[in-house]
């Protein structure tokens, strides 16, 4: 059997994923990793069928369900910030009529404009 045809084996799951020969990371290995990612355990409480959906959904985007929890979080926040500049930038330009002016000079006035936001 040539490395080949091990790296295939692997790859497919054939080695590796049997419960003998799997063990759990030791707690330091576990400290480093959370460390090295700047990753904090927390508890916290979910509705039962939120778990459930978010275990259901999980897997259609390739991931176990704490990560996709993880994603969801750091969307919700990273839209929440650019909300949060886009009505500061507006405030400012409501408060300035001269930025107001050059801004409508422009292509679209800054109430118009779209708050679509590109994720990847």
């Amino acid at each position: 059997m040539n490395s080949k045809d091990n790296e295939c084996r692997w790859e497919s799951g054939e080695f590796g994923l049997s419960e003998q020969h799997a063990l759990a990371a030791p707690a330091s290995v576990e400290r480093d990793i959370d460390d090295a990612l700047a990753l904090q355990m927390i508890s916290i409480r979910l509705p039962k069928q939120l778990l459930n959906d978010l275990k259901l959904i999980a897997p259609k985007e390739g991931l176990g369900y704490q990560p996709l929890i993880r994603r969801v979080l750091q969307r919700f926040v990273e839209g929440e910030f650019r909300n949060m500049v886009y009505d500061e930038m507006r405030s400012q330009l409501n408060e300035a009529p001269e930025l107001k002016q050059s801004a409508s000079e422009d292509t679209c006035d800054v109430d118009d404009a779209p708050r679509q936001v590109a994720y990847g």
